[in-house]
């Protein structure tokens, strides 16, 4: 039946054992595959069965084989005939013939059939596939329900829309006059495939990807795949492609789709196919991972832990064989039940109220609800003008075919339009997208892509970017007043169907004419997706239900005192949507939102003054900026800030010396930061006065704890706070506890938790390790009298020879250095053995040189640094600019500046970081 032979050059194929490559004779044709059973050290869980697209082969799925047998799973990776080291017949096998071809090599393996099972067989399968091989395992799969376990695809196809041209890659290559010449002829075809990997691949690699296909006799395969793409109806595998596309939608089997984003072959459309076929489907996307997104990003450690996570496959004869983080995530969620009542927090009998409550209350009074401040001038929108555009709008949105589920991205900066569009489209169940522009084009770009909204409603600078780069969804276009830029010709080079103050004169029709507003959403219903500040790497979107989002509202009112009576002042656009939630007046003051550090005190003033505010949310970049800028506020002014009672700095950490600045000028305010991120908006709250109390405590010793860190205070509401203990390496794997000192990762609980990470299932499970709390990648420590102690994020612990230093104490010391304006601590060399290195952005007016380029830190400014720090500290070097996060200005790049430390230290020549 099959032989143990290995194909030509098995040992020089990095990463295969060579025991792995055999060949197997069916009805005729001479298959070559990897089958990792030899690596199998007890009886197999399953059967992973892996069919590679063109043109690669079997070699592609050698870290799924790796993964496979260290938890238990049998790998068959095949090479379909023509391709990899299968028989060069010169046969022309169309994908029906590829189907049946590939049920007939898993009967004689007794993989599948009533044969006799070879050792492994006559286990449950799971289907893998990738490029036209997510086609034919699909094909597989919908062929043999009886042993189909899960399907799990990466980067294909399944159905083609004949309307719309085949990808350009693949156009091109089917062209007469290149086909041959591109596919056959010369490796070009091959070569362009492998170079759309990310990170580029090892010469090594490349050398066994081309190993098969060295000649032109050997490459006719490849062609044939490329000709055998069922671009329209008259092509003979537009049939059966049909078939598989109709069985895929069919299945009621747990389905995974991991997908690189970057694939100039397979878009963003052919993924939501999937997903409409497979709602069941749990979906990663590998954010900059591409076509090759097996080569790009751990496929095969996602894959192992989804198998686990749901439960698909026999349980193992010996544990220990497992991939040691598939035991982890078991060992885990035995744990779970010590940490108390976590998940309990967002139990349904918690009091709920919609976010639109509070217009509806409010919809018979003429009050002002939001003010827009821009070029001098305030635009002012009632309470009764809001609740009924917010009416009028849910209407025409459905009547435009809006429907609940459904995603609408929100492209328009804050004030009355964006307020009206958020609430209209909560009101009638549709799901919000909310990314910043902040993220900058390509992160926005990113963010809205892999969030797939149905209808984009923005406005037209981002409705013309939306068009030129592709972003999906219809377009709906916000302008300033009615046909002000929604003429005719602009609406169509926008592409946009209508615009905002179209749908709402179509709405106001309808309920003049009696139409009423469909039922409302329940509240576990998804309600929006909100992005990451994208500072710790691609920006991450976030799902909320209407339950979590009014959990939000609720705490942050309770928190802060934001009601009808207390009007404030929004820098920080996430509060304005939520005060206007909680019925509180709000103004948006004459800023650009995307860069908060143009918020001046000037503007500040007079957006408090607009509204009598009493209270102000600012980020710490904006508040910076605010107190530069202090000298320009007038009299009046100043009697408005006088009036301000809370001030609020949130959207990034704060130092206690910028905080005291900012609330001197408003002087009878309370101020406070939170923690919290997009995941649990607020966690803890500090104010001024508190902060001072725990430095007091840090340097009398009084309270065990305290110190080593930035205080972020006590948790708010429902919130619980523990930490998972750091081991010697800096990974966050001891049991969560509330011990006082102890450092580690920070876990939180809360009503106002997000839902899930949307479309991110590894990230998920990352994060949900303990079911109801939440890993924040952040780590610090609780003090004896229950405060928090930020000191990082984990990803910036460094792990020297002495044990690991978090960076967040040695840069507070280093800021405590006269002139030092920012500060960032990293870790240069092997892990374990990491050296310290500070780097400082000082004051100009206290260091000479200060913007000169980079150098080591002048020699008192050194001394000054290593005196301040608690832990040995290898070299200071002084830099013009501290790099921060796009979002808010204000979180330091620590990975980016490590990089560029460790390049600088060992002599490269590189430029100011």
């Amino acid at each position: 039946m099959s032989a143990r032979s290995a194909a030509p050059g098995a040992q020089a194929w990095p990463g295969v054992d060579p025991a792995w490559s055999r060949r197997v004779a069916v009805d005729g044709h001479e298959w070559h595959l990897l089958d990792n059973a030899p690596s199998l050290t007890a009886p197999a869980r399953g059967v992973l069965l892996c069919v590679h697209g063109n043109p690669t082969w079997s070699y592609l799925w050698r870290s799924v084989l790796a993964a496979g047998a260290s938890a238990g799973w049998r790998v068959v990776a095949v090479d379909q005939l023509e391709m990899g080291w299968s028989e060069r017949s010169g046969a022309h096998h169309r994908l029906a013939d590829r189907v049946a071809q590939l049920g007939r090599l898993t009967d004689t393996l007794g993989i599948s059939g009533d044969g006799e099972p070879e050792p492994g067989g006559a286990l449950p399968v799971v289907a893998v596939g990738h490029d036209w091989g997510g086609v034919v395992v699909s094909g597989w799969a919908v062929d043999h329900p009886r042993e189909l376990a899960a399907l799990v695809l990466t980067n294909t196809a399944v159905h083609h829309d004949d309307a719309v041209p085949v990808p350009g890659l693949l156009r091109l290559a089917r062209r007469t006059a290149v086909h041959s010449a591109a596919t056959v002829l010369t490796p070009a075809f091959l070569e362009v495939t492998l170079s759309l990997a990310s990170p580029a691949l090892s010469p090594a690699v490349r050398a066994a990807f081309r190993s098969p296909y060295t000649t032109a006799e050997r490459r006719r395969g490849i062609g044939a795949f490329v000709e055998d793409i069922p671009v329209d109806a008259r092509h003979p595998s537009h049939r059966e492609l049909g078939r598989i596309a109709d069985g895929v939608a069919a299945l009621d089997v747990p389905a995974l789709l991991m997908w690189g984003p970057r694939d100039p072959v397979f878009y963003e459309r052919y993924l939501r196919d999937l997903r409409e076929r497979l709602p069941q489907a749990d979906v990663h996307r590998f954010e900059g991972a591409g076509h090759l997104v097996v080569e790009d990003a751990d496929v095969a450690g996602v894959l192992v832990r989804w198998l686990a996570a749901r439960g698909i496959g026999l349980p193992a004869a010996d544990p220990q064989a497992l991939d040691r983080d598939v035991t982890a995530l078991l060992r885990h969620e035995t744990d779970s039940a010590a940490l108390g009542p976590g998940g309990e927090l967002r139990a349904d009998s918690a009091p709920y109220e919609p976010l639109w409550a509070a217009l509806d209350s409010l919809a018979d009074t003429d009050g002002p609800a939001v003010v827009s401040l821009r070029d001098g001038a305030a635009t002012t929108v009632t309470w009764r003008r809001l609740a009924a555009d917010v009416r009028h709008l849910a209407l025409g949105l459905v009547d435009a075919g809006v429907r609940p589920r459904q995603r609408v991205s929100l492209l328009v900066p804050p004030g009355a339009e964006l307020t009206t569009a958020l609430f209209a489209c909560l009101r009638i169940g549709a799901v919000v997208v909310l990314a910043d522009a902040g993220l900058g084009t390509a992160g926005l770009t990113r963010a809205v892509r892999g969030a797939d909204p149905d209808v984009t409603i923005g406005i037209d600078r981002a409705l013309l970017g939306a068009r030129t780069l592709g972003w999906p969804g219809r377009r709906v276009l916000v302008a300033a007043e009615s046909g002000s830029g929604a003429d005719p010709l602009r609406r169509r080079i926008l592409g946009a169907e209508g615009t905002y103050r179209d749908l709402i004169a179509q709405g106001r029709r309808l309920e003049a004419a009696g139409i009423e507003l469909p039922p409302e959403p329940g509240p576990d219903a998804d309600a929006a997706v909100l992005f990451t500040s994208g500072s710790t790497g691609p920006a991450k979107g976030v799902a909320y239900t209407h339950r979590g989002l009014a959990g939000m509202r609720d705490v942050v009112g309770d928190t802060y005192g934001l009601s009808p009576e207390r009007p404030f002042v929004a820098g920080f656009a996430p509060f304005a949507l939520l005060g206007t939630a909680l019925g509180a007046t709000s103004a948006t003051p004459d800023m650009d939102v995307t860069a908060p550090a143009t918020l001046t005190a000037g503007a500040l003033a007079d957006a408090v003054a607009a509204i009598d505010a009493r209270a102000v949310f600012a980020s710490p970049s904006a508040l910076a900026n605010v107190v530069r800028t202090a000298g320009e506020v007038t009299g009046d002014g100043r009697s408005a800030l006088g009036r301000v009672e809370v001030l609020l700095s949130a959207g990034a950490p704060i130092a206690p010396e910028r905080l005291a600045a900012a609330a001197a000028l408003v002087p009878s305010a309370a101020a406070h930061t939170p923690y919290g991120m997009t995941e649990a908006l607020p966690v803890t709250d500090v104010s001024l006065e508190e902060i001072r109390q725990a430095a007091a405590d840090a340097a009398s010793g009084t309270v065990r704890g305290a110190g080593g860190g930035t205080c972020v205070g006590r948790p708010v509401g429902r919130a619980q706070v523990l930490v998972v203990p750091l081991d010697d390496d800096g990974r966050a794997t001891g049991q969560p506890t509330d011990e006082a000192g102890v450092t580690g990762e920070v876990l939180v609980s809360a009503p106002n938790l997000k839902d899930r990470y949307d479309r991110l299932w590894a990230t998920e499970a990352d994060s949900r390790t303990w079911p109801g709390w939440h890993r924040t990648g952040d780590v610090g420590h609780l003090d004896g009298v229950g405060r928090l102690w930020v000191e990082g994020r984990l990803t910036h612990v460094i792990s020297t020879a002495a044990g690991v230093v978090t960076p967040v104490a040695v840069e507070n010391a280093a800021l405590a250095v006269a002139g030092v304006g920012r500060a960032a601590a990293v870790g240069v060399g092997p892990a374990g053995t990491q050296q310290v290195v500070v780097v400082v952005e000082t004051d100009p007016d206290v260091h000479a040189g200060a913007r000169r380029s980079w150098s080591l830190a002048p020699a008192g400014l050194a001394r000054a640094v290593r005196a301040r720090a608690t832990v040995p500290v290898a070299a200071v070097l002084r830099v013009p600019e501290i790099p921060t996060d796009v979002r808010h200005n204000s979180k330091v790049e620590r990975t980016r500046l490590a990089a560029w430390a460790e390049r600088a230290l060992a002599g490269a020549r590189v430029g100011n970081p």
